[in-house]
C-alpha cells in the first residue's frame, strides 16, 4: 500500500466496513472539550466512509473499540451485534516520530493560516499531507495480515490516533 492510493489488491465486500467505533474511556480517558470534538470528528469521518476487513473472516460489518493495553493501541473487533471477532494490539512506538512531526507541522499550518502567504500555507500543507500519507502507509503495514484497510481508511484511523495524542 502506498500514499498514491495503494497497490494492495484487496477486494472489499459491502460487509467489509466499520459500522461502529468507540473509545475505551477507562484506558484512554476523557479529553478536553477540544480533544473530544477532534475525536468525535475523526470517528464520524471513519464511519462515514471506510473499508475494513478481517482476512479469512466473513463476520462484517464490524464494531471497533479502541483502547490502550500495556501502552499499546488495542483494536477490539466485534460484529456489529457485539460478538467478539478478535483483538489486535498495535505498538505505537513506530508512530512516535510521525505523531510528533505531524503535530509540529499541524501547529505550523494553523499558525500560518493567520499570517502566511498562500504559497507558504500550501507548502506547509503539502508537508502535512505527506506525513499523513506516511502514517497511513505505516498503519496499513502494521495491520497487515490481521486487518485489511484501504488507504483512505488508514488515513482516517491515523487521524483518530493523532487525535488521541493531541494536547489541544
Amino acid at each position: 500500500m502506498s500514499g498514491d492510493g495503494g497497490s494492495e489488491q484487496t477486494e472489499f465486500r459491502e460487509s467489509d466496513r466499520l459500522v461502529a467505533l468507540t473509545l475505551d474511556e477507562q484506558s484512554i480517558g476523557r479529553g478536553s472539550p477540544d480533544q473530544e470534538h477532534e475525536r468525535a470528528v475523526a470517528i464520524y469521518d471513519i464511519l462515514e466512509s471506510n473499508h475494513f476487513r478481517i482476512p479469512e473472516t466473513d463476520a462484517g460489518p464490524y464494531w471497533l473499540k479502541l483502547g490502550i493495553v500495556e501502552r499499546r493501541l488495542s483494536f477490539e473487533i466485534m460484529t456489529q451485534d457485539g460478538a467478539p471477532v478478535m483483538t489486535h494490539l498495535l505498538s505505537l512506538t513506530p508512530f512516535r516520530r510521525i505523531i510528533r512531526d505531524y503535530g509540529i507541522v499541524c501547529d505550523n499550518y494553523y499558525n500560518a493560516i493567520r499570517t502566511a502567504s498562500a504559497a507558504q500555507i500550501e507548502a506547509i500543507d503539502m508537508g502535512r499531507r505527506g506525513l499523513h500519507n506516511e502514517a497511513a502507509d505505516l498503519l496499513a503495514q502494521r495491520l497487515e495480515g490481521k486487518v485489511s484497510v484501504d488507504f483512505d481508511t488508514a488515513r482516517r484511523i491515523f487521524t483518530l490516533i493523532f487525535a488521541l495524542h493531541w494536547k489541544g
